[in-house]
């Protein structure tokens, strides 16, 4: 495969995550996979919770792509696969638990627009604390945070004392 295919094979893929990740996070960890999502959506007491799990199930399919496609023969596309649902993780971990969720002790301050959309559709989606009425499930791309207030405003899954983050 010519390196020109394999880079755009990975940049696809990486793309085609946030997809894939919209849709897990939407219909899997909001649904029959909640009860490992829900400690997500609990304030946590350790460095782990139960949500962390999700990390190394999906990363599963991009070690067996990785080592098929490098090692054992298989397509080489498998390589590039592999590699940009491994990169994926990488930019989700970033984004996610480093940026949104200060997981480890940083001075980073979103200050570009789009950072700081990314980091309020993070917290609107917080705002629910149940699976149902949430809003905003990608991780790298966000509607506007009128547009997902305005959502959780008509999907009545606020409690009395619930606010919607700034």
């Amino acid at each position: 495969m010519s390196l020109p295919t394999g880079i755009a094979l990975f940049v696809v893929t990486v793309l085609g995550m946030e997809l894939f990740a919209y849709a897990a996070h939407r219909w899997i960890m909001h649904g029959p996979g909640w009860f490992l999502h829900a400690s997500h959506h609990r304030p946590r007491t350790g460095n782990w919770e139960w949500n962390d799990l999700y990390a190394a199930i999906f990363a599963v399919p991009s070690f067996v792509l990785l080592l098929g496609g490098a090692h054992l023969g298989w397509w080489t596309g498998w390589a590039w696969i592999g590699a940009g649902i491994a990169a994926y993780g990488m930019i989700y971990f970033g984004f996610h638990d480093l940026i949104v969720h200060k997981r480890v002790r940083h001075r980073y301050i979103p200050r570009s627009s789009y950072m700081k959309r990314i980091v309020q559709a993070h917290r609107l989606h917080h705002a629910v604390h149940t699976r149902k009425g949430t809003v905003s499930f990608g991780f790298l791309y966000a509607p506007r945070p009128e547009v997902l207030k305005a959502q959780l405003r008509s999907s009545g899954a606020l409690t009395q004392s619930s606010t919607i983050p700034d």
